[in-house]
């Protein structure tokens, strides 16, 4: 299995999710804790707080028609692993996530750039986590 490396689109990628996290904290006063934010759509109560979740989630969803406006391609989609897998994978996540307290953008973007020991910790975990899954698939252990 192959992976492309892409700098380019990596940086914009990580120069976008940095300026939300700045902008959604300086102007709201938010952690930009895409599950948490994801989790809160579901439980009502403030319409204000709702419509917040809402359209950043909005703008996530829309970033690959942000894509072919900007660049009149549709965005490439590579899976190299089976619906079923990707499924599995974001239900794991999401029960880590319960657990953790928190998913990579929460602790990874906006925790470490407030230097959170937990959030330290938590970024660790995810990223050794995710080195051990990928040698255990691409060495078919």
């Amino acid at each position: 299995m192959e992976t492309e490396f892409t700098p380019w689109t990596a940086l914009a990628g990580g120069a976008l999710i940095g300026s939300a996290a700045v902008l959604l904290l300086a102007v709201h006063g938010r952690i930009l804790g895409a599950t948490g934010i994801l989790g809160g759509l579901f439980r009502l109560g403030d319409a204000a707080d709702w419509t917040l979740r809402a359209a950043v989630i909005a703008g996530m969803a829309t970033g690959p028609l942000v894509h072919l406006l900007a660049t009149g391609e549709r965005p490439v989609l590579d899976q190299p692993v089976p619906t079923w897998a990707v499924a599995l994978g974001g239900l794991i996540v999401g029960v880590g996530v319960s657990y953790g307290g928190g998913c990579t953008s929460g602790h990874g973007v906006c925790g470490l750039a407030r230097l959170s020991r937990r959030s330290m910790v938590a970024t660790a975990s995810f990223m050794a986590s995710a080195v051990l899954t990928v040698f255990l698939i691409r060495h078919g252990v």
